[in-house]
């Protein structure tokens, strides 16, 4: 199922102390997670995500909606230099997006695939070198956490309790063991965690 290439497959997302990635409205219910994302904790953890990375893997709501946003932080000289340098990793970098309805690339150096994450990443990892990042999709995530294919999670826990709203960490997954590789709390009592699968 892996490769020799030594790719690393690393996933980023925001969690709420519940465990949700976004409210019970819907993907845009992310109130309880949003006044967070600006901290400097959160800067510094952007900043170490894509640190190692080379191509970037998202589902297709967040790659129309990163497409909207990031590019024009790379051209915001008074943006913060983390988010400017986050924006030019991910202009610049190789994007694969799952998509089952995109017909055509959003964004230059990225290729649209219709087929299941496992199988999209067990053929990146096969391939290249650097980390494969699955960037703040849980779509993409859920599924390689179910077939034990994430080598490190980068979360960013916000301390809030959403109350509903769908959870990263599904019943079923296969049991696995994580070692703590970086930590850092935020005034706000948010908390920057990276931790490394145990194999």
């Amino acid at each position: 199922m892996t490769s020799s290439t030594g790719r690393r497959v690393t996933a980023n997302l925001n969690l709420t102390l519940d465990g949700r990635y976004h409210g019970p409205g819907g993907p845009g219910d992310m109130g309880a997670i949003v006044s967070y994302a600006a901290t400097e904790v959160a800067r510094n953890h952007l900043d170490r995500i894509h640190e190692s990375a080379t191509t970037a893997v998202l589902g297709r709501f967040n790659a129309e909606g990163f497409l909207g946003f990031w590019p024009t932080i790379l051209d915001n000289e008074s943006a913060d230099p983390r988010d400017r340098g986050y924006a030019k990793w991910l202009v610049d970098a190789e994007k694969v997006v799952l998509s089952s309805t995109l017909t055509t690339a959003p964004w230059e150096r990225t290729r649209v695939v219709n087929a299941p994450a496992v199988d999209v990443v067990t053929g990146l990892k096969a391939t290249g070198e650097g980390d494969i990042l699955v960037n703040s999709s849980a779509s993409v995530i859920k599924p390689l956490l179910a077939a034990d294919l994430v080598d490190r999670l980068y979360l960013m826990i916000c301390p809030e309790i959403a109350g509903g709203g769908p959870r990263l960490f599904d019943d079923g997954l296969p049991a696995s063991k994580w070692k703590l590789a970086h930590h850092e709390a935020g005034e706000l009592g948010e908390l920057a965690l990276v931790y490394d699968r145990v194999r």
